[in-house]
């Protein structure tokens, strides 16, 4: 009892220095973000563009905590997870949160189930509830990278119509890119810019357009600057070629949303049925108090709970495969 309520103030003390360091610390200037750029670019072993001697000073001047974090590999690529979700806040912080939620969730659930469970099952369901927490955190980021790629592919049939326009006005391709990055609305607007800024500091544009697909994986993104590429080497009408794609582009949304409305019963069965034994399994131990004790208490009660949480979960997973159609 003592240790949980001793975890306890520890995850809330996490949490409440972690927002306040956060608060006070991670400011979202231009120089910040160009030290998280430089710093992600110095830590990729892939990337060539940076020289060895400004590449070790880079290394030098990162925090040890974010070079020790650096170096175990579930973590090496998190930065550029949260990059990709738009989510503006350092890997450190991020991480804190995560480990004052899993503190804080092994101490609800263990001094919950202290009162009415055995002390292993109490102490199984507080560690389960604890590992859950970082589920929660890549789900979390899961969709908000989903969410930021529909709206970034959303944006996109408007951005290639926009750079078309400005081409057939006279425009060169760095004013066309220019214009997206200040009149579009993010996340479009901001990738754009960063684009236009790399490339007025010395970087060719194909390179820029290139290093966009670092900052979100979109394959409509990928087609335009192929485009971009052919078009650099070859000539032709590149106004034309935008123009079609943006019409390609449209219809694949199209497609996608008609897909979306024919699978919308199966998605809300796989809703009804993940939630339904939840919903039934909480109202039964309210209406009938001590009725589903032995399911918690009985060692064949709690092998009945782990199988039917496990088939459950298998069987949304299984509706979810079904009803996911790629385009």
């Amino acid at each position: 009892m003592i240790a949980a309520i001793v975890m306890t103030f520890l995850a809330v003390f996490l949490l409440v220095g972690t927002f306040l360091m956060a608060m006070y610390t991670e400011k979202d200037t231009p120089a910040g973000i160009l030290r998280r750029r430089l710093r992600r670019m110095a830590q990729e072993k892939g990337q060539s563009s940076l020289p060895d001697e400004l590449r070790s000073e880079i290394i030098r001047e990162t925090p040890p905590l974010d070079r020790f974090l650096g170096r175990i590999p579930l973590l090496c690529n998190l930065e550029r997870h949260l990059d990709h979700a738009g989510i503006k806040t350092k890997v450190t912080y991020f991480l804190f949160q995560i480990i004052a939620g899993s503190l804080l969730a092994f101490s609800l659930f263990y001094l919950f189930g202290y009162k009415y469970m055995p002390f292993k099952l109490s102490f199984i369901l507080a560690i389960l509830a604890a590992a859950l927490v970082p589920g929660i955190a890549a789900l979390l980021i899961n969709y908000k990278k989903g969410q930021r790629l529909i709206a970034f592919t959303e944006q996109m049939p408007d951005v290639l119509m926009m750079i078309s326009r400005s081409l057939r006005a006279g425009h060169s391709m760095n004013s066309a890119i220019e214009l997206v990055g200040t009149e579009m609305a993010n996340p479009t607007g901001e990738l754009f810019k960063i684009a236009y800024d790399q490339q007025k500091l010395g970087l060719r544009l194909i390179d820029t357009l290139a290093n966009m697909t670092n900052r979100i994986e979109s394959l409509d993104l990928r087609f335009f600057i192929t485009a971009v590429s052919i078009h650099s080497e070859v000539g032709g009408n590149l106004a034309e070629i935008l123009d079609k794609l943006g019409d390609t582009i449209r219809e694949r949304i199209k497609i996608r949303r008609q897909i979306r409305v024919y699978t919308a019963q199966g998605r809300l069965s796989g809703y009804v049925l993940a939630v339904m034994p939840l919903v039934a399994f909480f109202m039964m131990n309210i209406m009938l108090p001590g009725y589903e004790k032995q399911l918690f208490t009985d060692k064949l009660g709690n092998i009945m709970l782990i199988t039917a949480f496990t088939l459950q979960l298998i069987g949304y997973l299984i509706i979810k495969r079904i009803i996911e159609i790629r385009i």
